[in-house]
């Protein structure tokens, strides 16, 4: 598969040195000591410029691909090794980001290699049965069941079991410092894979639905007050900014904390633009006919 265009991105340098690729779990204060100077902030501010480009994904990719996966799914028990190896023997839908170049200057810390995010779509129908697979299922069913409504669940679990209306998970993970432009090409280029493989009929092509695991957080302080003296409401933010864009269009959707699945370093601290926060996934499941929708909202919120 060709590579996609390359796309201009940002990546924050901390102290000078290149910062390390953690997850949106790892966004907090680390240390209370830490001297608010005027040279520290400046080498905090430093921006370095930084090409990433997407590639057809590889074996080599596994480790890169367990890591994003681990973020998303933390403590839950979900087999990531196996949902890695589907995702690389599915490489005909899907893409990995890289850096473009690394620099012949480099102090040798940089990896060619290295997989800064991915983006994959998964027909969980076509694959019942797989153990990871319904592992994944027997999560949302579990979490769907405590964080809902009866109505809700029920309906989930018709369409799981509905054969003849396939579902797909569509995993699109990237590290917290790459900036959200780059999810434009990667979702362009992953509905082309999608078209062709139907048009081929190779698997994992037509899905009648869209399953996203969002992750996401809402303000410890902040609420939104509801309508008629209700009780507040707290507002939802999502890590992924253009995944919004599918929440808008979800036909089932529901919220769960991931509070006591983080490191115990973070519990209680985990924080935004210096906002604590309580982090969250959003399930949403998305009808396939409202793609083509979403995807003229990421052009105009993504193009640069």
């Amino acid at each position: 598969m060709a590579s996609l265009a390359k796309k201009r991105a940002l990546e924050m340098v901390t102290n000078g040195e290149k910062s390390d690729n953690s997850s949106d779990e790892s966004i907090g204060d680390e240390e209370d000591s830490v001297e608010d100077s005027e040279d520290s902030d400046e080498e905090i501010n430093e921006e370095v410029m930084v090409d990433f480009e997407a590639h057809a994904i590889a074996h080599t990719d596994f480790n890169g691909i367990k890591k994003l996966l681990q973020q998303l799914f933390l403590k839950a028990h979900v087999n990531t090794s196996d949902l890695t190896d589907l995702i690389i023997q599915q490489n005909h839908i899907g893409s990995v980001v890289r850096q473009a170049e690394v620099p012949e200057d480099s102090d040798g810390e940089d990896n060619p290699d290295e997989v800064f995010g991915f983006i994959s779509m998964l027909n969980l129908t076509e694959r019942k049965g797989v153990q990871c697979v319904e592992e994944v299922k027997d999560l949302i069913m579990d979490h769907c069941e405590n964080n809902s409504s009866g109505s809700v669940t029920e309906q989930l679990e018709t369409i799981f079991s509905d054969t003849s209306k396939s579902v797909g998970l569509l995993l699109s993970e990237r590290f917290i410092n790459v900036p959200p432009q780059i999810a434009l090409p990667l979702h362009k280029q992953l509905q082309e894979e999608i078209a062709e493989a139907q048009r081929t009929n190779q698997p994992s092509g037509k899905c009648h639905y869209c399953l996203m695991i969002s992750k996401t957080c809402k303000e410890v302080t902040k609420s939104i007050p509801a309508r008629g003296g209700a009780a507040p409401k707290e507002e939802l933010l999502f890590i992924n900014a253009e995944e919004e864009f599918f929440y808008e269009h979800a036909t089932v959707k529901f919220n769960y904390s991931v509070q006591d699945e983080t490191d115990s370093c973070l519990s209680g601290r985990w924080s935004f633009d210096d906002v604590p926060m309580k982090p969250f996934r959003t399930v949403m499941l998305i009808p396939a006919d409202s793609i083509p929708t979403i995807m003229e909202k990421l052009k105009e919120f993504l193009t640069v």
